[in-house]
């Protein structure tokens, strides 16, 4: 890689450069002046990060309001949490013995992702508008009503997991360890997004989102193409559901609820949908303002609900706007004097 090729890559890129390096030393500071609880306050973010960054494949890009991905969420966390609850008992689940080894309970959670949104992409995107909302939400609540009616997997309880999870044979010791974890992974999917986006493929997401027929006059298929997007949006939340189950050892029908998906869209939104990392600042945004005003009023939810309307009124791209709008508004004053 030349120099030149770095400098481009780095220039454009720098804000959110700047960010991963900051979260990278958060542990470094949490041992000196922090605590254990900061990290897995920033690692809850993270993951629900990765999930909207899943999400705003196809929602930033492709115009796509699923309200359904809190489903792929939950099929991720639930399949590492059942493998490791059959390992536990030492029985066997369709014949095959339970595992708390992620090296394979970690690639079945994202196969069987892959099965559930083919299957659901292929009927959602028959659907435009309203009607395809409706769909991934009634989807989205079948699945959590079924994990409910699953007393053998907890119910509405949901499920502890008491093995520690494991990469045939590392564990996870410490909370830094599985902080560091899922920074990587959010990295790793966050370039690889946006290269896709910047692709041929992600110009023709671009294009179906603004005027599907005008591909389908140049003979290319917008439904194929956001079948396969739908596809890899639902993979990208999946594994931010395994994550999550790495991190909680716990999972719940919560995680699968419609109000996790309208998490994810609230997260997108708040940072910004004209970058792939935009949900990592709405992420940040979301868990830390949660935090904060929980511990200040009991009334945190109307004045965060107040604060998410005063972002999108004035900040329609997302906290990423906010500094070009500034420089925007001082820039029309020092015009103006």
């Amino acid at each position: 890689m030349t120099l030149s090729s770095v400098r481009q890559l780095v220039v454009p890129n720098w804000p959110v450069l700047l960010i991963f390096v900051l979260l990278a030393l958060a542990p470094v500071w949490s041992m000196y002046g922090g605590s254990d609880f900061t990290i897995r306050l920033l690692t809850r973010a993270l993951i629900l990060a990765l999930a909207a960054v899943g999400l705003n494949f196809v929602l930033g890009f492709g115009g796509l309001v699923s309200l359904m991905h809190a489903s792929f969420f939950g099929v991720g966390a639930y399949t590492v949490a059942i493998l490791a609850h059959h390992d536990f008992n030492g029985d066997t689940l369709f014949g095959l013995p339970g595992t708390s080894n992620l090296l394979v309970s970690g690639p079945a959670a994202v196969f069987l992702a892959l099965v559930f949104a083919v299957a659901t992409g292929a009927l959602v995107l028959r659907t435009k508008g309203a009607y395809f909302i409706m769909m991934t939400l009634a989807l989205n609540q079948m699945l959590f009503f079924f994990m409910i009616a699953l007393q053998q997997y907890g119910g509405e309880d949901g499920m502890q997991i008491y093995l520690p999870l494991h990469l045939s044979g590392y564990e996870f010791g410490s909370d830094s360890a599985i902080y560091y974890t899922v920074l990587i992974v959010l990295a790793f999917f966050v370039f690889l997004l946006s290269r896709l986006v910047c692709s041929r493929f992600g110009n023709v997401i671009r294009a179906s989102s603004e005027n599907e027929e005008r591909l389908t006059a140049i003979g290319i298929s917008p439904f194929h193409y956001k079948l396969v997007a739908f596809t890899i949006s639902g993979a990208v939340t999946a594994v931010a559901g395994v994550l999550w189950a790495i991190s909680q050892e716990y999972v719940s029908p919560a995680d699968l609820s419609w109000i996790r998906s309208a998490d994810l869209v609230v997260i997108a939104v708040l940072g910004g949908l004209v970058r792939v990392w935009g949900p990592l600042v709405g992420a940040l945004v979301f868990v830390l303002a949660e935090y904060f005003l929980s511990d200040i009023t009991v009334y945190w939810q109307l004045v965060f609900g107040l604060g998410i309307i005063a972002v999108v009124v004035l900040f329609p791209g997302g906290m990423l706007s906010v500094w070009a709008t500034i420089r925007k508004i001082n820039w029309g004053r020092a015009h103006d004097a």
